[in-house]
């Protein structure tokens, strides 16, 4: 059984690098990232989605088996295609344009759940985004939480909130109400300022905590993280890098800090591992081509780099 399931939604990417007219194919959506990071660092780790039978769903198959991912739970539709996103950039960074409707992923229901990989996992991993594409979609990861939440496995979950998908109001409740069943939170700060109506980092934390979370993990872009306990907290400094493209970032995040707290149990010492990986990840092009492997991070890290 694999320790880490992340639920959610792939999407094929066209990077365009600055100035250039090409765009680049490579692999996105932000659950299958957090997936294929966690598995570079080496953690055994299942991802459960649905793609199209088509060149995109088979490019991704391709890519989960390379990177050691559990593709058992991966519905293929005969119907609907996989999704697929857009990246250009500019001078205010980069901009996302996507061809997500109706794609496989979001016609997903409660019925395709691996109900037995679920409930021998050591983590369940989801996200707003893994919500926000259809009510199907919405329904099927909340009942992956409480399957989870009823075998004693941690639930971790990502707010991602996209505003292009669905209006605040309602990815407030949904968002909310799946904070609400996990024990594990990650937001990062501009999204969490949306959703809570809170500006200062502490006391979006605080809220955060209060829902019932057991771990806070607030990513704060350019300045760093803060990870916090209902007993504790820490400020996480920023890693100075050479910045190609930050696109995943966050994904990988999520993915190096899973792994390194299923190794450690110390969610500080895996939050400072998460923050160097994430640094690392945006110093090439795409969201997956750049994300570190354990050797890496572990080797950035003894170097002392800040």
């Amino acid at each position: 059984m694999p320790d880490i399931i992340s639920i959610g939604e792939p999407l094929f990417e066209l990077n365009q690098p600055k100035d250039e007219s090409i765009f680049r194919q490579g692999h996105g959506g932000d659950t299958s990232n957090c997936a294929i990071a966690a598995a570079r660092q080496g953690a055994s780790v299942a991802y459960v989605t649905a793609v199209g039978a088509d060149q995109f769903g088979d490019s991704f198959m391709r890519l989960w088996q390379e990177e050691g991912v559990d593709t058992s739970a991966v519905h293929k539709s005969p119907v609907a295609h996989t999704g697929i996103y857009f990246v250009t950039h500019g001078p205010d960074g980069h901009v996302f344009s996507y061809m997500r409707a109706g794609s496989a992923a979001s016609r997903m229901t409660p019925e395709q759940l691996p109900v037995e990989m679920i409930k021998g996992a050591r983590i369940l991993h989801a996200s707003g985004i893994s919500q926000a594409i259809s009510s199907s979609a919405a329904d099927t990861v909340f009942a992956a939480m409480r399957i989870a939440r009823s075998a004693g496995v941690t639930v971790s979950y990502d707010t991602n909130l996209r505003l292009r998908l669905w209006p605040l109001d309602r990815a407030r409740a949904v968002i909310h109400s799946a904070v609400a069943l996990a024990d594990i939170v990650r937001p990062g700060l501009d999204d969490a300022r949306h959703l809570t109506g809170l500006v200062e980092p502490d006391a979006i934390v605080d809220f955060y905590l209060s829902m019932g979370a057991k771990i806070v993990a607030l990513t704060l872009g350019e300045d760093g993280a803060i990870v916090a306990t209902a007993e504790h907290r820490e400020r996480l400094d920023p890693i100075a890098v050479r910045l190609v493209d930050a696109t995943g970032a966050g994904d990988m995040f999520d993915g190096a800090f899973l792994a390194e707290y299923l190794r450690t149990g110390d969610p500080f010492a895996s939050a400072r591992y998460a923050n160097m990986a994430a640094a690392l990840s945006t110093e090439g092009y795409g969201a997956v081509a750049p994300m570190p492997r354990r050797e890496a991070v572990e080797a950035a890290i003894a170097a002392g780099r800040t």
